[in-house]
């Protein structure tokens, strides 16, 4: 959809440029859907501020964009505008045993620096490929741990522009998620990280070889693509449910790892929809657990709407 030119004045008065219909299959882990609107950088927390009086002026949805790893983009793509987070908001700064990293870093670059610095207690992070700003919103972690178990205080930006401070107590974290006031976007997060440091490079490093182990990391993918239910794991249901190696289009069930459902080549955003929308629908009927994806669903999917639930079909 055509982004108006009054939004496009509006973004270069405030510094800001804007991409028109830019394509955003190559900047998401499963590397399918349609173009943005618009798409527009934000290189520090002013940028970001701007980006959403903009928005909120002229009544625009506003999409931030880190790794793309836990999206799934409709194949019409996504209407308004998509701000990936960069420059001051894809760095850190140090105080004492506290590291506050911009949303936009990547957790592989966050580790990196971690390794490097002797900061322990990030061990939780391994292996996720995503951002700060994207691991916050969803409480990401694995076995080894939790962003809510280091979580100290996020910065958001409001939408209107207001920057706010929460502590982590205020965000109500819980097993894959967290509750941002909506519209708000984060900008920084401060997280702790005290303990051993060489326990936490082993932990990290036996974690990272049994993922390369188990995991289809050759193919693309959004990582896990639903929650463990309480007292059980998505992979095992969806394997025992015979669901390995199920496909939809170019869209499947890796043979390797049940809860990863991969791009074998030219899936669409809809096949990967409907495998997901398969799956929870089969693993209902053979086990009577719904299965709730981690993956974000955005974007214009059309008058049919998108396949997946969020929730169990009603009895009857």
């Amino acid at each position: 959809m055509p982004l108006a030119e009054a939004v496009t004045l509006a973004l270069a008065r405030a510094g800001l440029h804007v991409e028109v219909d830019a394509p955003l299959g190559r900047r998401v882990s499963w590397r399918v859907g349609g173009p943005a609107d618009g798409l527009v950088l934000a290189h520090d927390t002013a940028a970001l501020q701007a980006v959403q009086r903009v928005a909120a002026a002229h009544a625009l949805p506003v999409l931030p964009l880190g790794a793309g790893s836990n999206l799934l983009v409709a194949d019409a793509g996504v209407r308004g505008l998509v701000v990936p987070l960069g420059g001051a908001l894809a760095d850190t700064e140090v105080e004492d045993d506290v590291v506050v990293a911009g949303a936009g870093l990547r957790l592989v670059a966050l580790l990196a620096r971690a390794s490097r610095a002797g900061w322990a207690g990030l061990e939780g992070l391994a292996g996720i490929p995503g951002t700060v700003g994207g691991a916050v919103r969803m409480n990401a972690g694995t076995s080894l741990g939790e962003v809510g178990d280091r979580l100290l205080w996020v910065e958001i930006v409001h939408r209107g522009g207001a920057v706010e401070r929460l502590e982590a107590g205020a965000l109500g974290l819980a097993y894959r998620t967290c509750h941002l006031p909506p519209g708000a976007i984060v900008a920084r997060a401060a997280l702790r990280t005290d303990g051993d440091a060489e326990r936490s490079a082993v932990a990290m490093r036996d974690f990272l070889a049994r993922r390369k182990a188990t995991q289809p990391l050759d193919q693309p993918s959004c990582g896990s693509t639903f929650r463990n239910p309480p007292g059980d794991a998505a992979g095992r249901l969806i394997e025992a449910a015979g669901l390995k190696g199920l496909s939809v289009g170019g869209a499947q069930v890796s043979p390797k790892h049940a809860n990863f459902l991969v791009n074998t080549g030219g899936a669409t955003a809809r096949d990967l929809a409907s495998l997901v929308a398969e799956v929870q629908a089969r693993v209902f009927a053979h086990a009577g657990v719904w299965l709730h994806p981690e993956v974000e669903v955005v974007g214009d999917w059309g008058p049919e709407g998108c396949p997946i639930s969020l929730s169990a079909p009603r009895p009857g």
